[in-house]
Protein backbone atom coordinates (compact mmCIF):
# COMPACT_ATOMS: atom_id res chain seq x y z
CA UNK A 1 0.00 0.00 0.00
CA UNK A 2 1.45 3.00 -1.04
CA UNK A 3 2.28 5.77 1.99
CA UNK A 4 -0.33 8.42 2.69
CA UNK A 5 0.93 11.80 2.02
CA UNK A 6 2.20 13.55 4.84
CA UNK A 7 0.01 16.58 6.00
CA UNK A 8 1.63 19.64 5.49
CA UNK A 9 2.41 20.71 9.11
CA UNK A 10 4.61 17.55 8.94
CA UNK A 11 6.26 18.74 5.20
CA UNK A 12 6.76 22.37 6.29
CA UNK A 13 7.06 21.99 10.14
CA UNK A 14 9.12 24.86 10.60
CA UNK A 15 6.94 27.14 10.29
CA UNK A 16 4.62 27.19 12.39
CA UNK A 17 35.99 16.66 25.64
CA UNK A 18 34.33 13.12 26.76
CA UNK A 19 34.40 12.68 30.49
CA UNK A 20 35.56 9.85 32.42
CA UNK A 21 35.77 7.84 29.65
CA UNK A 22 32.41 8.15 27.99
CA UNK A 23 30.73 8.65 31.79
CA UNK A 24 28.75 11.15 33.50
CA UNK A 25 30.04 14.51 32.75
CA UNK A 26 26.72 16.59 33.55
CA UNK A 27 26.30 19.99 32.85
CA UNK A 28 27.70 23.29 35.11
CA UNK A 29 24.17 25.03 34.87
CA UNK A 30 25.00 29.02 34.94
CA UNK A 31 22.96 31.21 37.23
CA UNK A 32 19.97 32.68 35.56
CA UNK A 33 20.65 36.08 34.70
CA UNK A 34 17.70 37.48 34.94
CA UNK A 35 16.31 37.16 39.00
CA UNK A 36 12.59 37.14 37.78
CA UNK A 37 13.79 34.05 35.64
CA UNK A 38 15.10 32.01 38.56
CA UNK A 39 14.79 28.32 38.14
CA UNK A 40 17.46 25.53 39.90
CA UNK A 41 21.09 25.76 39.10
CA UNK A 42 24.43 23.61 39.52
CA UNK A 43 25.59 20.45 37.91
CA UNK A 44 22.28 17.81 38.27
CA UNK A 45 23.78 14.22 39.57
CA UNK A 46 21.92 11.86 38.63
CA UNK A 47 20.97 8.40 40.89
CA UNK A 48 21.90 4.58 39.79
CA UNK A 49 18.58 3.96 38.83
CA UNK A 50 18.44 7.21 36.71
CA UNK A 51 21.68 6.16 34.89
CA UNK A 52 20.31 3.06 34.39
CA UNK A 53 17.33 4.37 33.01
CA UNK A 54 19.45 6.82 30.35
CA UNK A 55 21.86 3.89 29.46
CA UNK A 56 18.69 1.54 28.28
CA UNK A 57 17.07 4.78 26.75
CA UNK A 58 20.11 5.63 24.53
CA UNK A 59 20.79 2.19 23.74
CA UNK A 60 17.27 1.45 22.94
CA UNK A 61 17.24 4.53 20.60
CA UNK A 62 20.28 4.38 18.72
CA UNK A 63 19.13 0.60 17.80
CA UNK A 64 15.92 1.91 16.03
CA UNK A 65 18.65 4.17 13.58
CA UNK A 66 20.69 1.18 13.02
CA UNK A 67 17.94 -0.99 12.26
CA UNK A 68 15.67 1.36 10.34
CA UNK A 69 18.33 2.70 7.95
CA UNK A 70 19.24 0.80 5.08
CA UNK A 71 22.86 -0.87 5.07
CA UNK A 72 23.53 -0.53 1.59
CA UNK A 73 22.84 3.35 0.71
CA UNK A 74 22.04 4.72 4.53
CA UNK A 75 18.35 5.89 4.10
CA UNK A 76 16.50 5.82 6.55
CA UNK A 77 12.94 5.68 6.96
CA UNK A 78 10.90 9.06 7.85
CA UNK A 79 9.04 6.52 10.46
CA UNK A 80 9.68 2.87 11.44
CA UNK A 81 9.19 0.44 12.12
CA UNK A 82 5.57 0.70 10.14
CA UNK A 83 6.37 -1.53 6.49
CA UNK A 84 5.16 1.26 4.20
CA UNK A 85 7.57 4.05 4.71
CA UNK A 86 9.92 6.58 3.01
CA UNK A 87 13.32 8.05 3.62
CA UNK A 88 13.97 11.17 5.66
CA UNK A 89 16.79 13.25 4.52
CA UNK A 90 16.74 14.70 7.80
CA UNK A 91 16.23 11.02 9.90
CA UNK A 92 19.66 10.38 7.78
CA UNK A 93 21.33 13.53 9.34
CA UNK A 94 20.67 12.13 12.74
CA UNK A 95 21.55 8.64 12.33
CA UNK A 96 25.16 9.86 10.57
CA UNK A 97 25.69 11.34 13.91
CA UNK A 98 24.08 8.52 15.77
CA UNK A 99 27.23 5.96 14.66
CA UNK A 100 29.65 8.22 16.21
CA UNK A 101 27.64 7.63 19.12
CA UNK A 102 27.27 3.83 19.21
CA UNK A 103 30.56 3.05 18.26
CA UNK A 104 31.71 5.45 21.35
CA UNK A 105 29.41 3.09 23.49
CA UNK A 106 30.24 0.37 22.48
CA UNK A 107 26.69 -0.45 21.08
CA UNK A 108 28.24 -1.34 17.51
CA UNK A 109 32.39 -1.23 16.36
CA UNK A 110 33.59 1.49 15.13
CA UNK A 111 34.61 -0.31 11.95
CA UNK A 112 30.92 -0.68 11.87
CA UNK A 113 29.75 2.78 12.26
CA UNK A 114 32.60 3.73 9.67
CA UNK A 115 31.28 1.69 6.62
CA UNK A 116 27.45 2.75 7.76
CA UNK A 117 28.82 6.15 7.47
CA UNK A 118 30.95 5.52 4.06
CA UNK A 119 28.02 3.59 2.36
CA UNK A 120 25.76 6.43 3.03
CA UNK A 121 28.14 9.34 1.95
CA UNK A 122 28.55 7.28 -1.39
CA UNK A 123 25.17 7.31 -2.02
CA UNK A 124 24.54 11.15 -1.05
CA UNK A 125 27.64 11.91 -3.22
CA UNK A 126 26.35 9.54 -6.48
CA UNK A 127 23.07 10.51 -6.47
CA UNK A 128 21.49 12.79 -9.26
CA UNK A 129 21.16 16.50 -9.14
CA UNK A 130 19.43 18.21 -11.61
CA UNK A 131 15.54 19.63 -11.91
CA UNK A 132 13.72 16.75 -13.03
CA UNK A 133 10.51 16.05 -11.46
CA UNK A 134 10.95 12.71 -10.57
CA UNK A 135 14.66 11.53 -11.35
CA UNK A 136 16.61 13.20 -9.11
CA UNK A 137 17.26 13.22 -5.37
CA UNK A 138 18.15 16.92 -4.97
CA UNK A 139 19.71 19.77 -7.28
CA UNK A 140 22.23 22.64 -6.56
CA UNK A 141 23.52 20.01 -3.49
CA UNK A 142 20.18 20.23 -1.82
CA UNK A 143 18.29 17.17 -1.60
CA UNK A 144 14.56 16.43 -1.56
CA UNK A 145 12.75 16.26 1.80
CA UNK A 146 11.47 12.83 1.63
CA UNK A 147 13.35 10.17 -0.81
CA UNK A 148 12.41 6.92 -1.90
CA UNK A 149 13.94 4.13 0.23
CA UNK A 150 14.98 1.74 -2.83
CA UNK A 151 15.41 4.08 -5.86
CA UNK A 152 16.85 7.00 -3.98
CA UNK A 153 14.98 9.90 -5.69
CA UNK A 154 12.01 11.79 -5.14
CA UNK A 155 9.91 9.90 -3.58
CA UNK A 156 6.39 12.00 -4.79
CA UNK A 157 6.42 15.30 -6.32
CA UNK A 158 4.36 16.77 -3.15
CA UNK A 159 8.22 16.20 -1.63
CA UNK A 160 10.26 19.62 -2.15
CA UNK A 161 13.70 20.17 -2.03
CA UNK A 162 14.19 21.54 1.81
CA UNK A 163 16.90 24.06 3.15
CA UNK A 164 16.17 22.39 6.23
CA UNK A 165 15.86 18.54 6.28
CA UNK A 166 19.70 19.63 3.84
CA UNK A 167 21.15 21.07 6.57
CA UNK A 168 19.57 18.17 9.23
CA UNK A 169 21.51 16.23 6.73
CA UNK A 170 25.06 17.73 6.90
CA UNK A 171 24.65 18.29 10.50
CA UNK A 172 25.51 14.91 10.43
CA UNK A 173 27.60 14.77 7.56
CA UNK A 174 30.46 17.56 9.45
CA UNK A 175 29.85 15.34 12.86
CA UNK A 176 31.42 12.39 10.32
CA UNK A 177 33.95 14.58 8.67
CA UNK A 178 35.17 15.55 12.13
CA UNK A 179 34.66 12.46 14.34
CA UNK A 180 36.19 10.04 11.66
CA UNK A 181 39.59 11.59 11.87
CA UNK A 182 42.15 8.33 11.58
CA UNK A 183 44.55 8.02 9.14
CA UNK A 184 42.80 4.90 7.45
CA UNK A 185 41.49 4.68 3.74
CA UNK A 186 37.86 4.67 4.88
CA UNK A 187 38.10 7.11 7.31
CA UNK A 188 40.13 9.27 4.72
CA UNK A 189 37.58 9.03 2.10
CA UNK A 190 34.26 10.01 4.70
CA UNK A 191 36.30 13.35 5.32
CA UNK A 192 36.75 14.12 1.29
CA UNK A 193 33.10 13.01 0.57
CA UNK A 194 31.76 15.13 3.55
CA UNK A 195 33.61 18.08 2.21
CA UNK A 196 32.24 17.45 -1.36
CA UNK A 197 28.78 17.41 -0.32
CA UNK A 198 28.94 20.20 1.89
CA UNK A 199 30.70 22.36 -0.72
CA UNK A 200 28.34 21.76 -3.20
CA UNK A 201 25.46 23.34 -1.56
CA UNK A 202 24.10 26.43 -3.48
CA UNK A 203 23.48 28.62 -0.37
CA UNK A 204 22.97 31.51 -2.26
CA UNK A 205 20.64 30.25 -5.07
CA UNK A 206 18.20 29.52 -2.29
CA UNK A 207 18.11 33.53 -1.62
CA UNK A 208 15.17 33.84 -3.59
CA UNK A 209 13.63 36.86 -1.79
CA UNK A 210 17.20 38.06 -0.22
CA UNK A 211 18.31 38.45 2.05
CA UNK A 212 16.42 35.59 3.90
CA UNK A 213 16.57 31.84 2.65
CA UNK A 214 13.53 30.22 0.93
CA UNK A 215 12.33 27.49 2.87
CA UNK A 216 12.46 25.19 -0.48
CA UNK A 217 11.75 24.57 -4.08
CA UNK A 218 10.32 22.48 -6.82
CA UNK A 219 10.32 22.18 -10.27
CA UNK A 220 6.78 22.75 -11.46
CA UNK A 221 6.34 25.34 -8.12
CA UNK A 222 9.93 26.66 -7.89
CA UNK A 223 10.49 28.26 -5.05
CA UNK A 224 8.52 27.69 -1.60
CA UNK A 225 6.34 31.02 -0.53
CA UNK A 226 8.55 31.52 2.71
CA UNK A 227 11.27 31.61 3.75
CA UNK A 228 13.59 31.49 7.21
CA UNK A 229 12.13 34.36 9.40
CA UNK A 230 11.58 34.74 12.95
CA UNK A 231 13.32 32.60 15.56
CA UNK A 232 12.96 28.63 15.02
CA UNK A 233 15.42 25.45 13.86
CA UNK A 234 17.01 27.65 11.08
CA UNK A 235 20.15 28.82 13.19
CA UNK A 236 22.14 25.91 11.70
CA UNK A 237 20.90 26.56 8.14
CA UNK A 238 22.08 30.29 8.31
CA UNK A 239 25.26 29.38 9.78
CA UNK A 240 26.41 26.65 7.04
CA UNK A 241 25.28 29.35 4.43
CA UNK A 242 27.79 31.70 6.30
CA UNK A 243 30.29 29.29 5.93
CA UNK A 244 30.21 28.06 2.60
CA UNK A 245 33.62 28.32 1.15
CA UNK A 246 31.91 27.98 -2.20
CA UNK A 247 28.50 29.53 -2.31
CA UNK A 248 28.03 31.63 0.59
CA UNK A 249 25.65 34.19 1.93
CA UNK A 250 26.71 37.49 2.88
CA UNK A 251 27.84 38.32 6.58
CA UNK A 252 25.18 40.78 7.16
CA UNK A 253 22.33 37.48 5.96
CA UNK A 254 22.89 36.49 10.26
CA UNK A 255 21.78 40.20 11.06
CA UNK A 256 19.15 40.11 8.94
CA UNK A 257 17.25 37.31 10.09
CA UNK A 258 18.09 37.73 14.08
CA UNK A 259 16.17 41.09 13.00
CA UNK A 260 12.73 39.18 12.44
CA UNK A 261 12.45 38.12 15.68
CA UNK A 262 10.79 40.56 17.79
CA UNK A 263 7.71 39.55 17.80
CA UNK A 264 8.62 36.42 19.44
CA UNK A 265 10.34 37.64 22.55
CA UNK A 266 8.66 38.25 25.98
CA UNK A 267 7.35 36.60 28.59
CA UNK A 268 5.23 32.87 28.53
CA UNK A 269 4.53 31.06 31.98
CA UNK A 270 6.74 32.70 34.13
CA UNK A 271 9.94 32.78 31.28
CA UNK A 272 11.12 35.90 29.32
CA UNK A 273 12.70 34.22 26.37
CA UNK A 274 12.78 34.24 22.50
CA UNK A 275 9.72 31.96 22.12
CA UNK A 276 9.14 28.89 19.63
CA UNK A 277 6.00 27.20 20.81
CA UNK A 278 7.53 23.75 19.41
CA UNK A 279 10.25 22.50 21.18
CA UNK A 280 11.92 20.96 18.26
CA UNK A 281 12.63 24.59 17.53
CA UNK A 282 15.26 24.84 20.04
CA UNK A 283 16.34 21.78 20.33
CA UNK A 284 17.23 20.88 16.25
CA UNK A 285 20.49 23.65 15.98
CA UNK A 286 21.63 22.85 19.21
CA UNK A 287 21.74 18.91 19.02
CA UNK A 288 25.09 19.87 17.03
CA UNK A 289 26.44 23.08 18.08
CA UNK A 290 26.83 24.22 21.88
CA UNK A 291 25.75 27.43 22.23
CA UNK A 292 26.42 27.63 25.99
CA UNK A 293 28.36 30.85 27.12
CA UNK A 294 28.95 32.59 23.46
CA UNK A 295 26.73 35.23 21.99
CA UNK A 296 25.96 36.74 18.85
CA UNK A 297 24.78 40.68 18.58
CA UNK A 298 20.91 39.99 19.62
CA UNK A 299 21.89 37.66 22.85
CA UNK A 300 24.48 40.39 23.69
CA UNK A 301 21.47 43.04 23.36
CA UNK A 302 19.11 40.83 25.43
CA UNK A 303 21.71 39.18 28.28
CA UNK A 304 21.42 35.65 27.26
CA UNK A 305 23.30 32.82 25.17
CA UNK A 306 20.65 30.54 23.00
CA UNK A 307 21.63 27.68 25.23
CA UNK A 308 19.58 29.67 28.38
CA UNK A 309 16.97 30.80 26.09
CA UNK A 310 16.35 26.69 25.74
CA UNK A 311 16.76 26.24 28.85
CA UNK A 312 13.56 28.54 29.67
CA UNK A 313 12.26 27.38 26.63
CA UNK A 314 11.57 23.99 28.96
CA UNK A 315 10.58 25.07 32.17
CA UNK A 316 7.97 26.98 30.06
CA UNK A 317 6.36 24.11 29.07
CA UNK A 318 6.41 22.34 31.67
CA UNK A 319 4.88 25.26 33.07
CA UNK A 320 2.35 25.48 30.99
CA UNK A 321 1.10 21.61 31.62
CA UNK A 322 1.21 22.36 35.57
CA UNK A 323 -0.91 25.36 34.74
CA UNK A 324 -3.02 23.36 31.95
CA UNK A 325 -5.30 25.29 30.85
CA UNK A 326 -7.00 23.33 27.93
CA UNK A 327 -7.79 20.63 31.21
CA UNK A 328 -6.36 17.88 29.81
CA UNK A 329 -5.81 14.62 31.04
CA UNK A 330 -2.94 13.46 33.12
CA UNK A 331 -0.66 17.05 32.12
CA UNK A 332 1.46 18.18 35.57
CA UNK A 333 5.06 18.42 36.55
CA UNK A 334 5.56 15.02 34.97
CA UNK A 335 3.93 14.14 32.37
CA UNK A 336 4.24 17.35 29.55
CA UNK A 337 5.80 18.07 26.33
CA UNK A 338 4.91 19.63 23.29
CA UNK A 339 6.34 19.73 20.10
CA UNK A 340 6.07 18.22 16.03
CA UNK A 341 5.03 15.00 16.48
CA UNK A 342 2.09 12.16 15.61
CA UNK A 343 -1.19 12.20 16.83
CA UNK A 344 -4.56 10.55 17.28
CA UNK A 345 -6.14 11.58 13.94
CA UNK A 346 -8.21 14.24 12.98
CA UNK A 347 -11.21 13.49 15.15
CA UNK A 348 -14.02 15.38 17.72
CA UNK A 349 -14.53 13.09 21.35
CA UNK A 350 -16.48 14.02 24.09
CA UNK A 351 -13.86 13.96 27.35
CA UNK A 352 -14.66 14.36 30.16
CA UNK A 353 -18.26 16.22 29.44
CA UNK A 354 -16.16 18.49 26.89
CA UNK A 355 -16.14 17.99 22.93
CA UNK A 356 -13.12 18.24 22.46
CA UNK A 357 -10.60 18.27 18.94
CA UNK A 358 -7.93 15.86 17.82
CA UNK A 359 -5.24 16.07 15.39
CA UNK A 360 -2.80 13.70 13.14
CA UNK A 361 1.00 14.51 12.57
CA UNK A 362 0.75 18.40 13.97
CA UNK A 363 3.13 21.10 14.90
CA UNK A 364 2.21 21.37 18.74
CA UNK A 365 3.60 23.90 20.99
CA UNK A 366 3.03 26.39 23.84
CA UNK A 367 4.52 29.56 23.62
CA UNK A 368 4.18 33.32 23.25
CA UNK A 369 3.50 32.72 19.24
CA UNK A 370 1.23 30.37 19.91
CA UNK A 371 -0.89 27.38 21.46
CA UNK A 372 -1.64 24.54 19.25
CA UNK A 373 -2.49 21.56 22.10
CA UNK A 374 -4.85 18.64 21.79
CA UNK A 375 -3.75 16.62 24.65
CA UNK A 376 -0.81 14.53 22.97
CA UNK A 377 2.44 14.23 24.51
CA UNK A 378 5.35 13.78 22.68
CA UNK A 379 8.14 12.38 24.71
CA UNK A 380 10.77 13.81 22.64
CA UNK A 381 9.94 17.10 23.93
CA UNK A 382 11.65 16.20 27.11
CA UNK A 383 13.67 14.05 25.93
CA UNK A 384 15.63 16.35 23.82
CA UNK A 385 15.67 18.88 26.26
CA UNK A 386 17.55 16.70 28.46
CA UNK A 387 20.84 18.49 27.81
CA UNK A 388 18.88 21.95 28.88
CA UNK A 389 17.21 21.06 32.11
CA UNK A 390 18.63 17.21 32.96
CA UNK A 391 16.14 18.09 36.75
CA UNK A 392 12.77 18.40 35.34
CA UNK A 393 13.35 16.72 32.02
CA UNK A 394 14.48 12.99 33.64
CA UNK A 395 11.76 12.96 35.93
CA UNK A 396 9.58 13.57 33.17
CA UNK A 397 10.76 11.16 30.91
CA UNK A 398 11.04 8.35 33.67
CA UNK A 399 7.83 8.94 35.14
CA UNK A 400 6.03 8.80 31.11
CA UNK A 401 7.67 5.21 31.47
CA UNK A 402 6.92 4.10 34.50
CA UNK A 403 2.68 5.49 34.26
CA UNK A 404 2.06 4.05 30.67
CA UNK A 405 4.61 1.50 30.53
CA UNK A 406 5.04 -0.51 26.91
CA UNK A 407 2.44 1.30 25.02
CA UNK A 408 4.66 4.10 25.37
CA UNK A 409 8.20 2.26 26.03
CA UNK A 410 9.41 -0.54 23.85
CA UNK A 411 12.57 -2.04 21.86
CA UNK A 412 12.76 1.50 20.40
CA UNK A 413 12.64 3.04 23.05
CA UNK A 414 9.73 5.80 23.41
CA UNK A 415 7.00 5.65 20.93
CA UNK A 416 6.40 8.89 19.48
CA UNK A 417 3.64 10.67 20.93
CA UNK A 418 0.39 9.24 23.28
CA UNK A 419 -2.70 10.94 24.43
CA UNK A 420 -4.29 10.12 27.49
CA UNK A 421 -7.20 12.38 26.69
CA UNK A 422 -7.95 10.29 23.60
CA UNK A 423 -9.66 7.04 25.12
CA UNK A 424 -11.24 4.68 22.31
CA UNK A 425 -11.04 3.63 18.71
CA UNK A 426 -8.18 3.75 16.68
CA UNK A 427 -7.81 6.22 13.79
CA UNK A 428 -4.16 6.51 14.04
CA UNK A 429 -1.71 3.89 15.35
CA UNK A 430 -3.52 2.71 18.00
CA UNK A 431 -3.99 -0.94 19.24
CA UNK A 432 -7.53 -2.74 17.78
CA UNK A 433 -9.42 -2.78 21.19
CA UNK A 434 -7.36 -0.53 23.65
CA UNK A 435 -10.01 1.95 25.06
CA UNK A 436 -7.31 3.56 27.62
CA UNK A 437 -5.35 6.00 25.84
CA UNK A 438 -3.70 6.82 22.47
CA UNK A 439 -0.46 5.60 22.13
CA UNK A 440 1.88 5.84 18.45
CA UNK A 441 3.21 2.17 17.68
CA UNK A 442 6.06 3.60 15.77
CA UNK A 443 9.18 6.39 16.18
CA UNK A 444 10.33 9.24 13.75
CA UNK A 445 13.45 9.34 12.96
CA UNK A 446 13.70 13.40 13.60
CA UNK A 447 11.98 12.69 16.60
CA UNK A 448 14.38 10.19 17.64
CA UNK A 449 17.28 12.14 16.76
CA UNK A 450 17.23 14.93 19.84
CA UNK A 451 16.68 12.52 22.28
CA UNK A 452 19.52 10.69 21.24
CA UNK A 453 21.98 13.32 20.90
CA UNK A 454 21.00 15.58 23.20
CA UNK A 455 21.56 12.88 25.69
CA UNK A 456 24.97 12.29 24.68
CA UNK A 457 25.77 15.52 24.75
CA UNK A 458 24.45 15.71 28.52
CA UNK A 459 26.57 12.38 29.71
CA UNK A 460 29.67 13.08 27.47
CA UNK A 461 29.31 16.47 25.19
CA UNK A 462 29.92 14.36 22.71
CA UNK A 463 28.74 15.59 19.80
CA UNK A 464 28.92 19.22 20.72
CA UNK A 465 32.74 18.63 21.28
CA UNK A 466 33.18 16.73 17.63
CA UNK A 467 31.54 19.56 16.14
CA UNK A 468 33.51 22.59 17.82
CA UNK A 469 36.87 20.77 15.70
CA UNK A 470 35.30 21.46 12.46
CA UNK A 471 36.28 24.62 10.18
CA UNK A 472 33.00 24.83 8.74
CA UNK A 473 30.70 25.17 12.23
CA UNK A 474 33.61 27.71 13.49
CA UNK A 475 33.50 29.94 10.81
CA UNK A 476 29.70 30.33 10.24
CA UNK A 477 29.89 30.68 13.78
CA UNK A 478 32.40 33.41 13.18
CA UNK A 479 30.86 34.98 10.79
CA UNK A 480 27.49 35.58 12.57
CA UNK A 481 29.31 37.23 15.25
CA UNK A 482 29.39 35.52 17.74
CA UNK A 483 31.94 35.66 20.66
CA UNK A 484 33.24 34.49 24.19
CA UNK A 485 33.40 31.28 25.58
CA UNK A 486 35.01 28.05 24.21
CA UNK A 487 35.04 30.08 20.53
CA UNK A 488 37.26 32.76 22.34
CA UNK A 489 39.02 29.81 24.12
CA UNK A 490 39.44 28.01 20.28
CA UNK A 491 40.41 31.08 18.62
CA UNK A 492 43.24 31.91 21.15
CA UNK A 493 44.67 28.56 20.83
CA UNK A 494 44.87 28.74 16.98
CA UNK A 495 46.89 31.81 17.29
CA UNK A 496 49.33 30.33 20.28
CA UNK A 497 49.56 27.16 17.81
CA UNK A 498 50.42 29.48 14.98
CA UNK A 499 53.26 31.45 16.84
CA UNK A 500 54.68 28.77 17.97
CA UNK A 501 55.26 27.62 14.68
CA UNK A 502 56.62 30.75 13.55
CA UNK A 503 54.00 31.73 11.27
CA UNK A 504 52.74 35.35 11.05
Amino acid sequence: MKPARPPRARRRRARLGLACAIGWAGLSLPPPSRAADARPAGVFVPGAADRAFVDDLEHRTFTWFWDAADPQNGLIPDHYPSPDRFASIAAVGFGLTAYGIGAERGYVTRAQAVARTLATLRFFAAAPQNATEDGAAGYRGFYYHFLDPRRGVRFARWSELSSVDTTLLLGGVLFAQSYYDRDTPPERAIRRLADRLYRRVDWAWMRRRAPLLAMGWTPSGRFLRNDWDGYNEGMLIYLLALASPTHPVPAGTWQAWTGTYARQWGRFQGQTLLNFAPLFGHQYSESWIDFRGIRDGWSRDHDLDYFENSRRATYAQRAYAQANPGGWRDYGPDIWGLTACNGPGIATRTVDGRSRSFLAYSARGAGRDYVSDDGTIAPTAAGGSIAFAPEIALPALEAMKARYGTRVYDRYGFVDAFNPSFAGGAPHGASPGSASFWADTEQFGIDQGPILLMIENWRSGLVWTTMKKNPYIRAGLIRAGFTGGWLDGLQRQARGDVSAHGHG
